[in-house]
């Protein structure tokens, strides 16, 4: 199946200008000037003219709960799985799921069977083993096994560091856990990322400190989430970034996570460029579906909200238009960084051989008009 979208203003992210796209299948096959003929033309070639509009990249989100989380407040706090109609029309093209706090009524198998049923819907998905505590939860009987045979599992996560709901791993179990997931990554041409979640105690990131330096697992195989959630967290992250990590901004908030100190993910984001860290250690995520509880000074649970997929474009939007980040700069922490970080290589970027997720923007406003995946609209007028 060829499919031609003309007169595209395409951000690769670099600004690319008018062009014409040609999409084969599920992927890029030509991208030419609007200056020069069409790669094809014909009968048997779907034509759609984008008239001018802009086009990036479709967003790859490193945190997604596919089947909810949350219960921290008792079975009736459970939050809800994601639905493919709320995914096809967030501008996240690329899922990664990852189980939470419970991981004894959610499994990975529950999480494995909905990753293949959004996969199903059209978008592409993979899945982190394990959980927020320690021994990791598996489906094949080891974190090594889980990434090395099933598609689907890239890396391990979301573990739980500096936060009373985790086992308060210690730096070698830290290490030895990311080693095994590095080599069975490396095995597999994975990335074998090690996505952490990161709580508000005052040790921080000291313990991704610590597993790297008493071993000779480099800091970058870590990628810890929720750097905005305090002030502290957020500069001890920048500190992070600069030792040669990377930190993940969390997109999904609420008004009483914001009064509570929490830095609002485009001004995080703003921050840390102007502080010169650099852009390729920047990611965002939405962590949508899972719980965003409250706790009083007691760590008594006292409400939550879910996180949004659709979080995710919005804050992308508030980069480029309440901090005047350039589009091409912004797309990179909404899309190509993840895509590097875990080793997506045809995801991120609009180029020839890349798998043809784009995201068409509306003329005025931040707006999604259409969203592509795998080479089909599947979002957007018809």
């Amino acid at each position: 199946m060829l499919t031609l979208l003309k007169n595209a203003r395409l951000f690769a992210p670099e600004p690319l200008g008018l062009c014409h796209l040609l999409i084969a299948d599920q992927r890029i096959a030509a991208i030419v000037s609007a200056d020069a003929e069409p790669p094809v033309s014909g009968s048997g070639v779907g034509v759609s003219d984008l008239e001018g509009r802009r086009v990036v990249p479709g967003l790859v989100d490193p945190l997604v709960h596919f089947i909810g989380g949350g219960g921290e407040g008792g079975f009736g706090t459970r939050t809800a799985e994601l639905t493919l109609a709320d995914a096809l029309a967030s501008g996240t093209t690329t899922l990664v799921g990852a189980l939470g706090t419970d991981a004894l009524t959610r499994t990975p198998a529950n999480l494995l069977g909905k990753a293949r049923e959004l996969a199903a819907g059209g978008l592409t998905t993979y899945c982190y083993t394990g959980s927020y505590q320690l021994p990791p939860v598996t489906l094949t009987g080891s974190v090594g096994s889980d990434i090395l045979f099933v598609p689907e599992f890239i890396g391990l996560g979301e573990v739980a560091i500096s936060d009373h709901r985790g086992s308060q791993p210690s730096a070698f179990e830290l290490a030895r856990l990311a080693s095994e997931a590095r080599t069975a990554g490396m095995l597999a041409g994975k990335s074998g990322i090690v996505f952490i979640h990161t709580g508000d105690a005052p040790t921080h990131l000291e313990p991704l400190r610590e597993a790297a330096r008493t071993s000779a697992i480099p800091v970058a195989q870590f990628l810890p989430t929720h750097i905005n959630r305090t002030p502290a967290l957020f500069e001890d992250g920048l500190r992070f970034a600069r030792e040669g990590g990377r930190i993940d901004f969390t997109t999904s908030t609420t008004p009483e996570l914001l009064a509570g100190g929490e830095v609002p993910a485009s001004e995080a984001v703003a921050r840390a460029l102007e502080a010169r860290v650099a852009p390729s250690r920047i990611t965002l995520s939405s962590d949508a579906n899972a719980s965003l509880p409250q706790f009083d000074e007691a760590r008594r649970f006292i409400g939550l909200r879910a996180g949004r997929l659709g979080s995710l474009f919005e804050v992308l939007g508030q980069c480029v238009n309440d901090h005047g980040i350039a589009l091409e700069r912004a797309i990179g922490v909404a899309s190509t960084h993840a895509a590097d970080a875990l080793k997506l290589p045809r995801k991120g970027r609009l180029q020839v051989g890349s798998d043809a997720d784009l995201l068409v923007l509306a003329d005025n406003g931040w707006v999604l008009d259409e969203v592509w995946a795998l080479g089909r609209k599947v979002y957007g007028h018809s």
